[in-house]
């Protein structure tokens, strides 16, 4: 087993950090706003982490979040010794390992049904309705009845998950 590259966190200035100019993952505005969201909930969780020269190898994603809530330090870690060919396929390989993990649907059910019920904003969990939906499999779009007998400004029309109860308007 290799020695760690980075053997300690040290708060750093978000402005001597410097983005990787050909980092390939690219952050949405949405999930930028996820990801500050996460670090409002949580806390800096996850260090960044960069090399001797403060150029990101991983963490893009939260520096932009951290610049999103101007933060004026960040957690990080600095790789030492690392060769650019380890930095540049780290910067690919941080990114892609964590895709290639899937849920237990079975057991993500039962959490967020757990944390719906202990009334946790699930929001903040980065999942998108139409996610909800196949997870919870209801279909997210309004279901209109087939007839209407006259206008009714009561007709319902949220709609609620029957197993967790998470409700939402519309389609």
């Amino acid at each position: 087993m290799k020695d760690w590259p980075a053997t300690k966190i040290d708060l750093i200035s978000t402005e001597i950090l410097i983005p990787y100019a050909r980092n390939s993952r690219v952050h949405s505005e949405t999930q930028v706003s996820q990801l500050a969201s996460s670090i409002q909930e949580w806390g800096f969780t996850v260090p960044i982490l960069v090399d001797e020269e403060n150029v990101l190898i991983a963490g893009h994603g939260r520096l932009l979040a951290a610049q999103k809530l101007k933060l004026d330090k960040v957690p990080v870690m600095v790789a030492k010794g690392w060769t650019e060919a380890q930095k540049k396929s780290y910067v690919i390989a941080d990114n892609k390992l964590a895709l290639n993990s899937s849920w237990d649907d079975e057991m993500l059910e039962i959490e967020l049904i757990n944390l719906e019920q202990e009334k946790f904003n699930i929001e903040l969990l980065g999942f998108d309705l139409d996610e909800l939906s196949k997870l919870f499999k209801t279909d997210n779009a309004l279901d209109a009845p087939s007839e209407f007998d006259e206008y009714d400004d009561n007709i319902e029309t949220d709609k609620q998950c029957p197993k967790c109860g998470y409700t939402w308007s519309g389609g």
